[in-house]
Formats: structure tokens, C-alpha cells, sequence
């Protein structure tokens, strides 16, 4: 659960090759459901290009159930994967990359594809800026009224949140805190309310 880069904005990059026009799209992609409709829209985008192939790795970049590849139609294993490598070895995680191929008449053969495919990723990402981004770890946590307060103050200080709320005779709170430093911002709750303050994992 250690911080992770994530792509600032979006980038592209295009270039011709014998003909054919490859242009390669990354795009900062949270959950494999926004990395799939990211694809679908580019290929709506390029309704005429022969082919949109794609990779992705749509949360931490060593979460391996979050990734993602497709040839769309190319020779196996001559672009999703040359994609999927670059964005692997470029330690960024929530990013999608698709590369649009206007096809121009000469074939390039396997070797030139997995060139053209893993060199127009490499490209774009030397374009690339990144955030960091730490991963977020929920809990619940009751409080009194009176402690309200005191809950916003620490949340502020660590770079956490209130995701939601309930008020009855006390506060039913649902927070997100950085995973790296959850137990010290419990230790430090329960000390500064004298042991009532406990923090549940959701």
C-alpha cells in the first residue's frame, strides 16, 4: 500500500511509419471499468483506423488483477503486449495507453509492429507527467458531538477525509486515512481523547 505514480493529464504522441499512421494515446485510467470505457472511446473517436490496440494498468503498478491487453486484430503478441511492457516498466500505475493505427498499405512484418507499437508508448511516456498518489485505507469511527472538532483537526493535518456521516446520539463517522500511516493516526486518536476513540476497519 506505498505511494504510487499516476498520470497528471493525459498525453499523445503520432508519427508515420512506411505509410502507416500510429497514434498513441495514454490516459489516467482509475479501475479497469474507466480503462475499458476509455478504449471505447477512442475507438469511437477513430471509427475509421484499422486498428486500436491497448493495454492498461488500471490500479497500482503491482497489482497484476488489474491489468489489461488487446491486439485488436494485429498479429499475436505484436502490440498489446509491447504496450503493456512499456507502461510495466514505466512504474505507473492507473494509466491506459491505446495506439490508433491507420494502416498505409505496407506491412511492417512482427518484428517492425512490436517496434512501432512499444516505441510510440515509450514516446509518450517520456511526455508524461506524474503525481504521486497514496493509497487509501476506510474505517469507521464513533464519536460524541463535542469531538467533532477535534476528529477534523487530526483528519487535516494527515491528509485524510470524512467519506460520510451520520448523526444520531453520537457521530457515526466513515473515513479514508493513507494506509501507510492508519495505525500511527489511530495511536494518536486514541491518545488525545483519552482512550475513546477507537478506529474500526471497515
Amino acid at each position: 500500500m506505498q505511494p504510487y505514480s499516476i498520470p497528471a493529464e493525459p498525453v499523445s504522441f503520432s508519427e508515420e511509419i512506411k505509410k502507416s499512421r500510429f497514434i498513441t494515446l495514454l490516459q489516467p485510467t482509475c479501475g479497469i471499468e474507466a480503462a475499458k470505457a476509455f478504449v471505447q472511446q477512442v475507438k469511437n473517436e477513430h471509427p475509421a483506423a484499422r486498428h486500436h490496440c491497448w493495454a492498461f494498468v488500471a490500479g497500482p503498478p503491482n497489482d497484476s488483477q488489474q491489468l489489461g491487453f488487446s491486439d485488436d486484430g494485429e498479429p499475436a503478441g505484436t502490440a498489446g503486449k509491447p504496450i503493456l511492457g512499456q507502461l510495466m516498466g514505466s512504474g505507473v500505475g492507473e494509466i491506459t495507453a491505446v495506439v490508433v493505427r491507420y494502416y498505409g498499405g505496407i506491412k511492417l512484418g512482427t518484428g517492425g509492429l512490436v517496434r512501432a507499437y512499444g516505441n510510440g508508448v515509450q514516446q509518450a511516456l517520456k511526455q508524461l507527467n506524474v503525481q504521486m498518489k497514496t493509497p487509501q485505507s476506510e474505517f469507521l469511527l464513533q464519536c460524541d458531538y463535542g469531538q467533532i472538532a477535534l476528529v477534523e483537526s487530526l483528519l487535516h493535518q494527515v491528509g485524510g477525509e470524512i467519506v460520510h456521516s451520520e448523526y444520531g446520539a453520537a457521530v457515526d463517522l466513515r473515513l479514508a486515512l493513507p494506509a501507510t500511516e492508519a495505525s500511527q493516526i489511530a495511536i494518536r486518536l486514541f491518545d488525545i481523547s483519552r482512550g475513546t476513540l477507537v478506529l474500526q476497519p471497515v
